[in-house]
């Protein structure tokens, strides 16, 4: 294996902001400030979008005082891009990297931004030009191959679960049928996610339909009823990406003329459609007065003050084995392998080949999610119930014996 080059490294962060990427950030540029082998640290305002317009920010002597301060802040703190580059996208970007000496590439972001890594590794490779090229994961839609789990996903969770616990609550008070829609357009991990705070066993959400299990609006309206009948109130959590029986989602059903984003997807967070839908054809279904629906969109991303500390920390420790790793691989990601479930949790940091983590995603799997497909399993609670952390207790006296 050649030695690690010395030249300056490039950083930036890409894709949907989270609550913790900047951790992840943080962790790049501490590991990168302590390398004898990286002498300048610049960080692209804007993502791929920001480099190929030479817009760059100096991070070589940033202090630590203010790096502790971005690390527990959500959202992208040097700004994000949803352009997804091609090859001749690609080229422009290396470019840029060799009139600035850089040596290292790390981009934070999901599957995507491990493509652009990949793209970029070869052409630099195809060159001749000495560049790493390391892939940093995060998403909260938890969905990245070969990882355990991605950084994001924990604090997204928790921001989900302490919802859904108000929500319930809520719903105890005025009743009826609440429902919840939550990010996740190909997986239902984080919709998973709300389930994490029941604690009472009527606590909602009652009943979670993720991508994975394709519903009917008649199956979910029998299964409401159901719910509503044994407990006179029902809380509903359904991921934006639900898909109707014939496969096709029901955000894309509804959209006549559906906004598009770069990437050719529907967009399904930034409108009440779904919710409103799905509202009305319960109301309609099941002749149940009260039905109110929210749809959760932005918020779940960049929610401040409510990071789980162990997302947070391993957010940043991703940043800073991708650097690690950088100095013995020409190219990589860094991912989490889990060491233990419980009170024995535990990860342990490999590096993977880029080809491992782009492009393509990873599903909820069978094992998490119930025989009847509107809820999930032991099994699920267990796994993520780590990566969320400490969530509040509360309280309820109405189920107390009446007298």
């Amino acid at each position: 294996m050649s030695e690690a080059p010395k030249g300056n490294a490039i950083v930036s962060q890409s894709g949907g902001p989270t609550g913790v990427i900047n951790a992840s950030l943080v962790g790049v540029i501490e590991a990168a400030q302590k390398s004898e082998k990286i002498e300048k640290i610049y960080g692209a305002v804007h993502a791929v979008e920001g480099i190929v317009k030479n817009e760059f920010v100096d991070l070589t002597e940033i202090d630590y005082k203010t790096l502790d301060i971005v690390a527990s802040s959500p959202s992208s703190a040097l700004g994000s891009s949803r352009d997804k580059p091609d090859e001749e996208y690609c080229k422009e970007i290396l470019e840029i990297c060799k009139k600035r000496n850089a040596a290292y590439f790390y981009y934070i972001g999901g599957n995507d931004s491990a493509n652009t890594c990949k793209i970029i590794n070869e052409q630099a490779e195809a060159a001749g030009y000495n560049m790493r090229a390391f892939h940093v994961p995060k998403t909260i839609d938890n969905d990245l191959r070969t990882t355990d789990h991605c950084p994001g996903y924990g604090t997204a969770a928790k921001f989900v679960s302490c919802a859904l616990m108000g929500d319930d609550l809520d719903n105890r008070a005025l009743p009826g049928v609440k429902i919840d829609v939550i990010m996740g357009r190909d997986a239902g991990w984080l919709t998973a996610a709300t389930t994490l705070g029941q604690r009472r066993d009527d606590d909602g959400p009652h009943l979670v339909y993720v991508p994975e299990r394709p519903v009917s609006i008649e199956k979910m309206v029998e299964d409401i009823k159901g719910v509503y009948n044994k407990l006179g109130r029902c809380v509903v959590a359904v991921s934006e990406g639900i898909k109707d029986t014939d496969g096709t989602t029901w955000a894309k059903k509804l959209a006549e003329n559906a906004e598009v984003d770069s990437h050719g997807n529907v967009q399904l967070s930034g409108t009440g459609a779904l919710a409103d839908f799905l509202a009305g054809k319960i109301k309609a279904g099941t002749g149940i007065k009260r039905v109110r629906a929210d749809t959760f969109g932005y918020l779940q991303r960049s929610f401040a003050g409510l990071q789980s500390s162990t997302d947070v920390a391993e957010a940043r420790e991703t940043g800073r084995k991708a650097v690690e790793f950088s100095m013995e691989y020409p190219s990589g990601s860094a991912i989490m392998k889990r060491t233990g479930n419980g009170e024995n949790y535990g990860v342990k940091f490999e590096r993977t080949e880029l080809s491992n983590v782009a492009e393509f995603t990873k599903d909820l799997p069978d094992e998490y999610i119930n025989a009847d497909g509107n809820g999930v399993t032991p099994a699920f609670k267990e796994y993520a119930s780590p990566l969320c952390g400490e969530l509040p207790k509360t309280g309820y006296l109405g189920n107390n014996p009446k007298v």
